[in-house]
């Protein structure tokens, strides 16, 4: 699968399934600070990417 991080680097994973939330802690990313699309499709962390998958990983901010 195919991931392409906050910073828009893009990486590939092998690997025939995983929880979105153990990629993100694979590449030291807090879940609780992105939002992840995958093939096109905002999912909650808690989904399970698989290969052929794009993963989009965006990292948002807020404040006031």
């Amino acid at each position: 699968m195919q991931i392409i991080l906050p910073d828009r680097s893009v990486r590939t994973l092998s690997c025939t399934s995983a929880p979105i939330e153990e990629i993100l802690l694979e590449f030291g990313i807090n879940p609780t600070t992105v939002i992840v699309v995958k093939n096109g499709k905002i999912v909650p962390e808690d989904v399970t990417a698989t290969e052929g998958d794009e993963l989009r990983i965006l990292r948002f901010s807020h404040g006031g």
